[in-house]
C-alpha cells in the first residue's frame, strides 16, 4: 500500500477510534488524540514510521489555529482586554519564567541556559486550552477571557524570544533557519522587516479587491481555496526569512480582524482546524520518547510536577494580583499549566543558537509532551475534585424548546429583559428566552419562568430556539462587546430576523447600529430620566412642568443622538458638539419652564385678567 495512503489511514483511524472513546470517559478529546498517537507511534505499534515526517504537516493545524485567533484580534478587543493581555499575560510571563529559571538554576544549569529553559517553558499550548475549556463550557467566561489574554501575550512574546534567545548562546544560529540563513545579518533582519510589512500591507489593501472578485463568482469552494491560500502564502513567506509561520499567519489574522470577509474566512477555515489541530495532537504523542521516559522515569515525572506545580503557582499569583477570585484563578492556573505548541519550536531554535545542549532539548522535549498529555487529564481531575459540588448544585436543568415556531427571542433574562419578556408575553406573543448565568436561572426558575439555559452569542443554540423563523431578536445582555458580535453575527446568519439591542450608553449604540441593529435602547435612559422628574416633583416643581421638561429632554436628546452619530468616531467634533447640544439643551429646558409657568399664573387667575393679558399680547 503506497506510504502516505497507509499513514493517512492510520492517523484518521487512530482519532476516530480514540477520540469519542476518551469523550465518554470525560478525558476530552486532545487527550484522545495524544494517546491515539503514542499507540500508534514508533515505541509501541510502529504504524506511523518517523514523525517528523508528518509533524510539519501537522504543525499547519496550529498555524491556521493562529490566524483563527488573529481574526478575533480586533482594537477594540484589544482595547477591552488590555489588563488580561498585556497585565496579567506580561506578569504570567515573567513570574512563570522567573520561578522556571530559579528553579532550573538550582538544578545546576548555568544562568542563561536557566533564563533561556524559564522563558521556553512558560509557554502553554493555545490549541489544548482553547480546545479543552471550550469542551468545558469555560470559553465564555471570566475564566476563558483571562486564559485567552495570556495566551495571546505569549504568542506575540514569541517575536523577541527569537531575537533574545541567540543573545544567550554561545554561538552563531544553525545555517537552517530559512533561506536567508547565509545572509549577512542586516540583510536577513531588512528581509525579516519587508516579509513582516508585506503581510501588513497586502492584508490591508491587496485582499479586499482579490476577496471581492473571489465571492463575485458566487463559488463556495474557490472562496475556500482562496483562504487556505493566503494562510499557506503568508506562512511560506514566514519560513523562507526564518520567521514561526503560525507567527505570521496570526499577522495575517490581525490585519484582516477588520475584513468585510472575516466571517465567511472563519467559516470556510473552521473545519480544517480542528482536523489538522488533532493531526498535531497525534504526532506530538508519536514523537514522545518513550525510551528516554522509560529509561529516566522519576526524572520525567519530577520535572514534568515541578513544571506544573510552578506554572500553577506562578498563573495564580498572576491572576490573585489582578484580584481575580480564588477559585477561577486557581482554573486558570491548573489550564494553562503544560507547555506549549511553540515549545517545540523554540527548543529546535535554542538548540541551533548553542543555548540550549541536544540531549537537555530532548529531555525537555519528552517532559512537554508528558506535561501536554497530562494537562486535559488534570483539568478534568481538578474540575471534579474542586469544582464538581457547585457545578452540580449550580447546573439548570436543559429544557427543550416548543415546536410551535416563536415571535421573538429575547438574548438576556436579567433586569432589562425580563421588563421587555413580560410586556410581549403579556400581549400574547410566542417569547423564547435565553440565559447564561446559572444563578439568574436558579432564580427566576423557582418563579415559574421557562428559561432556556446557554449562551445566546453561539449561532447553532438560536438556530435550535428558532431564529430563522422568528421576527424579533431582543439582544437584552449586559457584556457590551458581546452584544455587538451578536448583533453583528445575527443580522448577518439571519437577514430576515430584526434585531434589537440593550446599549450600554451612546457610544455603544451608535457601534450596535452600525452592526445592523434596527432598535437601540439606552439600558438607564428612561429610568433616569423619570428619577430627575420625581427629583424635580420633590423638590416643588409642579406635576405637570416636571412631565413637560421630562418630554422636552427625551426629543431634544433623540434629535442630538441621530445629529452626533456621524461624529461618534470623532473624539474632537463629537465632544464640541455635546458641548453645544447641551447648552441648547438647557435653554430650551428654561424656556419651557417658564412659558408652563406663565400659563400656571394665567390658569389660577381670574377671567378679566387672563382677557385683559391676551389683549396686551
Amino acid at each position: 500500500m503506497n506510504g502516505v495512503l497507509f499513514e493517512a489511514l492510520v492517523y484518521l483511524a487512530a482519532g476516530v477510534i480514540s477520540v469519542p472513546l476518551a469523550k465518554r470517559l470525560g478525558l476530552g478529546s486532545v487527550l484522545g488524540y495524544l494517546l491515539a498517537g503514542v499507540v500508534v507511534g514508533p515505541h509501541l505499534l510502529n504504524l506511523t514510521g518517523r514523525p517528523e515526517d508528518v509533524m510539519s504537516f501537522a504543525e499547519f493545524g496550529v498555524v491556521i489555529l493562529l490566524f483563527l485567533i488573529g481574526l478575533e484580534v480586533r482594537p477594540a478587543l484589544l482595547w477591552r482586554m488590555k489588563t488580561a493581555i498585556f497585565g496579567l499575560g506580561a506578569a504570567q510571563m515573567l513570574g512563570t519564567a522567573a520561578l522556571l529559571a530559579a528553579a532550573a538554576a538550582a538544578l545546576g544549569l548555568d544562568w542563561r541556559t536557566a533564563l533561556a529553559a524559564g522563558l521556553i517553558l512558560a509557554m502553554s499550548s493555545t490549541a489544548i486550552v482553547l480546545q479543552s475549556l471550550d469542551e468545558k463550557g469555560l470559553r465564555q467566561g471570566a475564566v476563558g477571557e483571562a486564559a485567552f489574554g495570556v495566551l495571546l501575550f505569549q504568542d506575540l512574546s514569541v517575536i523577541p524570544l527569537f531575537a533574545l534567545l541567540p543573545l544567550l548562546g554561545h554561538g552563531a544560529v544553525a545555517a537552517d533557519r530559512g533561506l536567508l540563513a547565509s545572509l549577512p545579518a542586516w540583510v536577513r533582519a531588512l528581509c525579516v522587516i519587508g516579509a513582516v510589512t508585506a503581510v501588513i500591507v497586502g492584508g490591508r489593501y491587496l485582499t479586499q479587491p482579490l476577496f471581492r472578485y473571489i465571492a463575485a463568482a458566487r463559488l463556495r469552494e474557490i472562496f475556500t481555496a482562496s483562504a487556505l491560500l493566503l494562510v499557506v502564502a503568508v506562512a511560506a513567506l514566514m519560513e523562507a526569512v526564518g520567521l514561526s509561520p503560525a507567527l505570521g499567519a496570526f499577522l495575517a489574522g490581525v490585519v484582516l480582524a477588520e475584513s468585510e470577509f472575516r466571517r465567511e474566512l472563519e467559516t470556510d477555515i473552521e473545519p480544517f482546524r480542528g482536523l489538522l489541530l488533532g493531526l498535531f495532537f497525534i504526532t506530538v504523542g508519536a514523537a514522545l520518547d518513550l525510551q528516554l521516559v522509560a529509561q529516566r522515569p522519576l526524572l520525567v515525572a519530577g520535572l514534568m510536577a515541578g513544571l506544573i506545580a510552578l506554572k500553577v503557582l506562578a498563573m495564580y499569583g498572576a491572576a490573585r494580583l489582578f484580584r481575580t477570585p480564588a477559585k477561577t484563578a486557581a482554573t486558570i492556573g491548573v489550564a494553562l499549566a503544560q507547555g506549549g505548541e511553540f515549545a517545540f519550536v523554540l527548543l529546535g531554535f535554542a538548540v541551533g543558537a548553542q543555548v540550549l545542549p541536544p540531549e537537555l532539548s530532548r529531555l525537555f522535549t519528552a517532559v512537554i509532551a508528558v506535561s501536554m498529555a497530562a494537562s486535559p487529564l488534570l483539568l478534568v481531575l481538578f474540575e471534579r475534585v474542586v469544582l464538581s459540588r457547585v457545578r452540580d448544585r449550580d447546573e439548570p436543568e436543559q429544557l427543550p424548546f416548543d415546536d410551535r415556531d416563536p415571535d421573538v427571542i429575547v438574548a438576556g433574562f436579567g433586569r432589562f429583559g425580563q421588563i421587555a419578556a413580560r410586556l410581549l408575553i403579556a400581549h400574547n406573543f410566542k417569547v423564547v428566552t435565553l440565559e447564561s448565568s446559572i444563578e439568574q436561572i436558579e432564580i427566576i426558575r423557582r418563579f415559574g419562568w421557562r428559561v432556556h439555559y446557554g449562551d445566546a452569542s453561539r449561532i447553532d443554540l438560536l438556530r435550535a430556539a428558532g431564529a430563522d423563523k422568528a421576527k424579533l431578536l431582543l439582544v437584552a445582555i449586559d457584556d457590551r462587546d458581546k452584544a455587538v458580535e451578536m448583533v453583528e453575527t445575527a443580522r448577518e446568519v439571519f437577514p430576515n430576523l430584526t434585531v434589537l439591542a440593550r446599549a450600554y450608553d451612546r457610544r455603544h449604540a451608535y457601534e450596535l447600529l452600525r452592526e445592523g441593529a434596527a432598535v437601540v435602547e439606552r439600558e438607564t435612559f428612561e429610568g433616569a430620566l423619570n428619577f430627575g422628574r420625581r427629583a424635580l416633583v420633590k423638590l416643588g416643581v409642579p406635576e405637570r412642568q416636571a412631565l413637560k421638561s421630562a418630554v422636552v429632554f427625551r426629543e431634544h436628546d433623540k434629535a442630538l443622538f441621530e445629529k452626533l452619530a456621524p461624529l461618534a468616531g470623532e473624539e474632537e467634533r463629537y465632544i464640541m458638539a455635546s458641548r453645544d447640544s447641551r447648552e441648547t439643551m438647557e435653554k430650551l429646558l428654561r424656556a419651557e419652564m417658564t412659558r408652563l409657568r406663565e400659563e400656571e399664573e394665567d390658569a389660577a387667575a381670574a377671567p378679566g385678567q387672563v382677557e385683559a393679558r391676551r389683549e396686551q399680547v
